[in-house]
């Protein structure tokens, strides 16, 4: 008699929790094993007296890929996510006082990008409508695929799509041909940070992310972006999936070439069919294999930097901050450095606002107000190290001092509460190698399509990966198409009846 195949998941994150409805739905029986008490990991959600902050994740990028992903698995983002639209996607403050709207209302944009450099907006347009090129063209080609075997990737063909996606080219230097003033350089630039990248270093592919956000647009789920997880954690139960939380996986029994399953830190033996990591991957070779040559290989990558996270419940209101808000140090390139050679983080940082209850009246209290600054930082390295709790408070007072000079003189005195997420909270909350907390591999060249980590061991042919750390990424739309590549392999490769 036929029986389905079973499968046992480490980590209840994004990736996880979208696997577990993949492979349910086909049949699977799926156990998930999640250390934390709440599902999302970083796309948690942490309520305080009213108050609702996102974990990590506070922009949804790309809605296309939601919308691929999501509809791939009986789900309309716009029903389940209820989405709302920003006109003004973000503000971007400069030190001299400039302030530049990022926006779909091409009016709006041109006004600003005109007075900041005359003729900057047909550039604009171009470097827009460039950049959102390469991000169809790597969706097809490069990201939204797998990579079964070297020659997959490494061909004539994929040879040319990756100079016409300007791999070798680094992001600084590609819009140099677009921009003259620094504002907009930077202004076009930054958003490398959001899966960890220095500008000054990733590949000018990643102009997509500011092409596709104006393209796209960016929106905002009713009720923050556990709405995506809870969106998820829905259709993973009702397809049969289950959840243990508060389980902390020891190690993955190996034997010969396959994977038999885990156990936890109680004793226990989950054995299994199909065993897949959900959690960091550098961290699942390091903690739970026996395999520390690959360890010691992976753990000499290049890793994504982290952020300084600190939430602010307020009894007061400030209009003058839109949903999300940018302050960019005139600093650029010297604050870059401090982060990602330095593993540090400047006098005076760049940083990032998020305000939801501007969108959302039910992330505060009324006459409240809910804001989460994140600051990026440098991952820990223990041959440089960090006073991390000192750096948190040299931030937080260049951080209030910013804000007052934008008009928000009193808001030291309105900070009910706060608490703060560092690098090493990250690493001990997540599990996340280094405390980087944007996915701990970074992306160059060689870290991308079939060099990066792949998502199936290669000795242990039953034991697969998902996240941000193999193909195709970071960020949670990256990790959502790599749940969807992880699980077509599988179902590939382990057809689910016994």
């Amino acid at each position: 008699m036929e029986q389905n195949k079973s499968a046992v998941i480490i980590g209840a994150g994004i990736g996880g929790i979208a696997t577990a409805v993949f492979l349910a739905r086909s049949g699977y029986q799926v156990k998930v094993y999640e250390k934390n008490s709440f599902p999302g990991g970083r796309c948690s959600q942490i309520i305080r007296d009213g108050h609702r902050f996102d974990m990590g994740a506070t922009i949804y990028l790309m809605p296309s890929v939601y919308k691929t992903v999501f509809e791939s698995i009986g789900l309309k983002p716009d029903e389940c996510l209820q989405p709302m639209p920003l006109n003004i996607l973000y503000k971007v403050y400069f030190s001299d006082g400039t302030i530049i709207p990022f926006s779909t209302d091409a009016d709006l944009m041109r006004s600003q990008l005109e007075k900041t450099e005359p003729g900057s907006f047909a550039k604009a347009r171009k470097y827009i409508s460039t950049g959102n090129g390469f991000f169809r063209l790597a969706m097809e080609k490069l990201l939204g695929r797998n990579f079964y075997r070297f020659f997959d990737f490494v061909t004539f063909s994929n040879a040319l799509l990756l100079l016409k996606l300007k791999t070798y080219v680094r992001h600084i230097v590609y819009i140099r041909k677009y921009f003259r003033h620094p504002h907009l350089r930077m202004a076009f630039t930054f958003q490398n940070i959001y899966v960890g990248q220095n500008p000054y270093k990733a590949p000018a592919l990643f102009s997509m992310i500011p092409a596709t956000e104006l393209t796209e647009g960016s929106l905002f789920p009713t009720g923050g972006m556990f709405k995506v997880t809870a969106s998820l954690m829905a259709v993973a139960e009702k397809s049969g999936a289950q959840f243990f939380f508060g389980k902390s996986v020891i190690r993955i029994n190996v034997c010969d070439n396959s994977a038999k399953g885990i156990v936890l830190d109680d004793g226990t033996d989950v054995n299994a069919d199909i065993v897949i990591a959900n959690a960091d991957l550098p961290y699942v070779y390091r903690e739970l294999l026996p395999d520390k040559r690959t360890s010691s290989r992976i753990d000499r990558l290049q890793f994504s930097c982290s952020a300084i996270v600190m939430h602010w419940g307020l009894d007061k209101t400030y209009p003058q901050l839109g949903h999300h808000s940018v302050f960019l140090s005139d600093d650029y390139r010297s604050n870059l450095k401090k982060i990602f050679k330095g593993k540090s983080l400047s006098d005076n940082p760049s940083f990032y606002v998020h305000a939801p209850s501007r969108t959302d009246r039910t992330a505060a209290p009324e006459g409240g107000d809910t804001l989460s600054v994140i600051i990026p930082s440098g991952h820990m390295d223990d041959r440089k190290p960090q006073h991390w709790d000192e750096l948190q408070q040299k931030a937080r007072l260049s951080v209030i001092n910013r804000l007052k000079k934008q008009g928000l003189t009193d808001i030291e005195d309105h900070i009910k509460f706060e608490f703060s997420y560092l690098p090493g909270d990250w690493k001990n909350t997540f599990n996340l190698s280094r405390g980087a907390t944007f996915g701990s591999l970074g992306h160059h060249i060689f870290q991308m399509g079939y060099f990066r980590p792949q998502n199936r061991h290669r000795r242990y042919r039953n034991l697969y990966f998902v996240g941000g750390s193999t193909h195709p990424g970071n960020g949670i739309p990256l990790v959502l198409l790599s749940a969807k590549l992880t699980s077509e392999r599988i179902l590939k490769e382990n057809p689910n009846k016994l």
